[in-house]
């Protein structure tokens, strides 16, 4: 069993699945539901259900979201200390999906901007790090981010990092980006985000000018499948079939198959199908977090 510490972001996701064409100005038939969310927060929920432990480090405000957000990690088993506080209210993330399951997101760290360096607890008993884009991108919690980074390279203590979509990278200059992969053990992105950081149209040129600043590239590449390079060892498996319902949280789901499971194996090809498997279970349901039951 492994235990991993997943930094950054909870979060209330609002899902408007749309019914037809947005009429912009006016009303658009959808049917909302509201859903536990935040990166780093579905992540530690897909990893209890691996038989593993996930502890997490991030913020909610003190109103009723944030004690239902608090609730919802509990019943999942997710490790937790002082998520609570006053301040800045519970982080809300907006997403649209439409008719083929593809979202668009409009996110609002909310409590989560107020991460400190303190709050990065003994890393004695943790296996691996997870780090949410989210976290470094956005400008208030950067800085106590990066210091908890770097206390986990002193420990090493293996740090992994999901930069999140290509839109929210480019708020930050890419060179600065790019400095965060080098610090880390691994990097999780998928087709998009890999072509942006690599600096490449071509996937394989990406993939190599990636693997100059962190040993491990894994890259999501939807009903594709996945591939990954561990130094000179590559590996690709395909997507597992599903009837997808809605893609929001298949990357988390896939890093907390993957992570785990990399770092019990050390085998490319298990690990990315640990991830393929939840990712598949994930798309099949609407929302980003496990069935309860």
């Amino acid at each position: 069993m492994k235990k991993i510490l997943c930094i950054g972001d909870v979060a209330l996701d609002v899902i408007a699945q749309l019914k037809e064409q947005i009429n912009y100005g006016n009303d658009t038939a959808s049917r909302i539901s509201t859903h536990p969310g935040g990166q780093a927060a579905n992540v530690a929920c897909w990893i209890t259900r691996t038989n593993n432990q996930a502890h997490i480090v991030a913020r909610v405000g003190n109103d009723p979201v944030g004690f239902a957000l608090v609730s919802d990690l509990d019943k999942y088993g997710v490790q937790h200390q002082g998520l609570m506080r006053s301040g800045r209210p519970s982080g809300v993330v907006v997403i649209l999906v439409d008719s083929n399951g593809e979202r668009t997101m409009f996110p609002d760290n909310g409590a989560n901007a107020d991460l400190e360096s303190s709050d990065l607890p003994s890393l004695d008993d943790f296996d691996g790090v997870f780090v949410s884009g989210y976290a470094l991108l956005d400008f208030r919690s950067r800085e106590n981010v990066l210091k908890m980074i770097n206390k986990i390279r002193q420990s090493n203590t293996p740090v992994f990092l999901d930069p999140t979509t290509t839109g929210a990278m480019k708020a930050v200059p890419k060179s600065e980006v790019l400095e965060w992969v080098g610090m880390m053990d691994g990097i999780l992105l998928n087709n998009e985000e890999a072509r942006y950081l690599g600096d490449s149209d071509d996937l394989e040129r990406a993939e190599e000018n990636l693997l100059k600043r962190t040993p491990l590239v894994v890259i999501k590449l939807g009903s594709r499948g996945a591939t990954a390079v561990y130094k000179d060892t590559f590996a690709k498996v395909p997507a597992v079939t599903t009837n997808v319902v809605d893609t929001t949280g298949a990357g988390d789901s896939f890093a907390a198959g993957f992570i785990p499971k990399w770092l019990e194996s050390n085998d490319l090809e298990q690990a990315l199908n640990a991830g393929a498997a939840l990712a598949a279970k994930c798309v099949a349901t609407v929302g980003a977090r496990p069935p309860l039951n």
